[in-house]
């Protein structure tokens, strides 16, 4: 089967459109990938991501779906987009923040990583190999490489220490890979992570290492992990002038529609992040005129839709007075329609920007919808 290809349709300054290629269909670029981290988008079906938010990829993850609900289940139903019903393409994070997160429960060697499992308090072992034959089984079309997320802030040497242990790990993937064939019969692509923690000698290296090995597509990881917004900022375009210019560039764990504009400024063509469901579902929505708190009692008689200016269903069918009464009464439906508002508002997001690409006019849109989508309401 022929790995993914990327189409570089047109570019305004540092801003790009393009077009990504896999076996499971096409994804426009810049594009926002919700997070189904154990194979389901919080709150909100596969038929509602497809038609209402009209998702193009979503993600899953090795760690948890490694512990629920199992290799052997996924492998028996055909994978994950036969498991869980979704036919668009699929990236699965190898586990390596997991690994990050769960730093009490967990040590780190050459060999891997030896952890706790959240669910039963059971160890396991995630070596590079293990993990690429793990995200062989889940079957996505783009699986992230094993590395080490280091926390902010590192010093130097354990920064340096933990880049290089992340590019022999790498690859040790690359091998496995090479050792063994696709699953489900389409291709499955490789993305390494480009890591440095905020030393901008390493972040150049790591990208002149990943670079190197000409893999289909390159992450930069060990962002938005506590480090200053600008830094963030600083760093991610550092990563997108050292990185394949003709390869798609995937801004990991990234983050508030402010930030993925910015971002999509600097070069960024992919963005994934659990704060349009996680953040919904606490009551934030974000809309094409600000930020709302949802529950503030300011909306209690306010019966106009979610969002006028979005081209949502849900969002001009249902009034903010009644989604804040269902977050009052505590009813379920009330975390679903402010997932999907938000979810939805992200595509709408991405999309608009893609097309102010296309047109020559990102940079001007981004300068007077910044100020807009950023006031809270």
């Amino acid at each position: 089967m022929p790995q993914l290809s990327f189409q570089l349709q047109h570019t305004e300054n540092l801003a790009r459109a393009g077009k990504i290629i896999t076996d499971h269909g096409e994804i426009l670029t810049p594009i926002f990938m919700p997070v189904g981290t154990v194979g389901s988008v919080k709150a909100v079906t596969q038929q509602q991501l497809c038609i209402d938010v009209q998702a193009q990829i979503i993600l899953g993850n090795t760690y948890h779906l490694y512990l629920r609900p199992g290799v052997d289940i996924l492998e028996a139903a055909g994978g994950l987009h036969k498991f869980n019903g979704w036919h668009k393409p699929i990236l699965t994070d190898s586990g390596g923040y997991q690994v990050f997160s769960l730093a009490a429960n967990r040590k780190i060697t050459e060999d891997g990583v030896l952890f706790q499992s959240h669910i039963d308090g059971s160890r396991h072992l995630f070596t590079p190999e293990k993990v690429m034959d793990i995200e062989r089984s889940i079957g996505a079309d783009i699986i992230m490489a094993f590395d080490e997320c280091p926390p902010y802030p590192s010093n130097y040497t354990y920064a340096q220490k933990s880049m290089e242990l992340t590019h022999r790990w790498l690859q040790r993937c690359i091998n496995r890979l090479s050792e063994t064939p696709d699953k489900y019969g389409y291709t499955q692509n490789l993305f390494p992570i480009v890591q440095g923690s905020t030393y901008k000698d390493l972040r150049k290296a790591s990208c002149d290492f990943v670079s190197s090995l000409h893999t289909t597509g390159n992450a930069i990881g060990g962002l938005s992990v506590g480090e200053p917004i600008e830094m963030m900022y600083e760093f991610t375009a550092l990563c997108c002038e050292n990185l394949p210019y003709q390869k798609p560039r995937y801004l990991m764990g990234v983050g508030t529609p402010w930030d993925i504009i910015e971002c999509i400024a600097l070069g960024v063509d992919m963005f994934d992040c659990v704060m349009p469901t996680r953040n919904g579902r606490n009551g934030m929505l974000f809309t094409t005129q600000g930020v709302i708190n949802i529950k503030n009692k300011k909306w209690a008689t306010d019966f106009s839709p979610i969002d006028t200016g979005l081209p949502s269903e849900i969002s001009n069918f249902y009034s903010k007075a009644y989604l804040r009464h269902l977050f009052v009464a505590d009813e379920i439906l009330g975390l679903q329609i402010a997932s999907l508002q938000n979810l939805s508002f992200y595509l709408w997001l991405v999309n608009e920007a893609r097309n102010q690409i296309l047109s020559n006019n990102f940079y001007s849109w981004k300068n007077n919808i910044l100020p807009i989508i950023k006031q809270r309401l």
